[in-house]
């Protein structure tokens, strides 16, 4: 569960969008050389907390370890913290060591989640991809061609689209196991368009900028690849 050189930014991102109360990682603080930052998530907000190297010892609040072997037994048996606020947090779920991402992401190496009185050594990799994505799209309707703007959301192998942000049922949901193919698409007067190819319809979907239609594209094909991969992998080991 230690990331390294993981921003703030990108650690508070990463515990949000794919963590759980309880979940955790270790980074390097961007203050000073010898301290480490301990990322933690609350129910809805992300806490950090000062792990200083003393160079025989490192401490955290009033605990104080003599290696990195007694630091991660003291996380292994879900010890409490207590944040600002006062509330108590109490430390479940390390992140896993490593998970498969799309390039767009920082690449992040991570651990699983000890339960009490397990080890380093009883971890099993178990992390859900971090391969989500949420935003508005211009979308074309089915039967008249006019444009509408949706809020989209994409999580496991489901891209659905709300009326705006702050609708809670989907208008829609598409299962992205079958979606043949996503590129770009010329044949509209705007810009910024691309496409997604299922059986019975084809989906037309514009972005605000260049850039953000690239960004659909490449997570939804990485999606795509990780679903046919899926599929690969199941019908070689049915074959067998």
């Amino acid at each position: 569960w230690y990331h390294d050189n993981l921003t703030r930014h990108a650690a508070e991102a990463l515990l949000l969008s794919n963590g759980q109360d309880g979940s955790y990682l270790l980074r390097k603080s961007n203050e000073r050389e010898d301290l480490y930052s301990l990322s933690v998530r609350g129910k809805d907000s992300v806490k950090h907390f000062h792990i200083e190297h003393t160079g025989t010892s490192f401490k955290f609040g009033f605990n104080e370890f003599l290696d990195l072997k007694e630091l991660v037994m003291h996380f292994a048996n879900q010890p409490l913290i207590g944040s600002e606020t006062g509330t108590l947090i109490i430390l479940k779920h390390p992140y896993p060591r490593q998970v498969e991402e799309p390039s767009i992401y920082e690449s992040v190496r991570v651990h699983t989640a000890m339960q009490t009185g397990r080890t380093e050594s009883d971890l099993v990799p178990s992390a859900p991809s971090l391969g989500t994505k949420e935003g508005y799209l211009i979308k074309q309707g089915k039967i008249v061609k006019n444009w509408k703007t949706r809020w989209f959301t994409l999580h496991r192998n489901e891209l659905k689209y709300f009326k705006d942000q702050t609708a809670t049922e989907p208008i829609r949901a598409l299962d992205l196991t079958e979606c043949s193919a996503v590129q770009f698409d010329y044949s509209q007067e705007r810009v910024n368009c691309f496409c997604l190819v299922f059986p019975l319809r084809t989906y037309y979907l514009c972005a605000r900028t260049g850039i953000e239609a690239d960004e659909w594209m490449k997570i939804l094909r990485w999606k795509l690849s990780q679903i046919r991969k899926q599929m690969e992998q199941r019908d070689a080991t049915l074959s067998s």
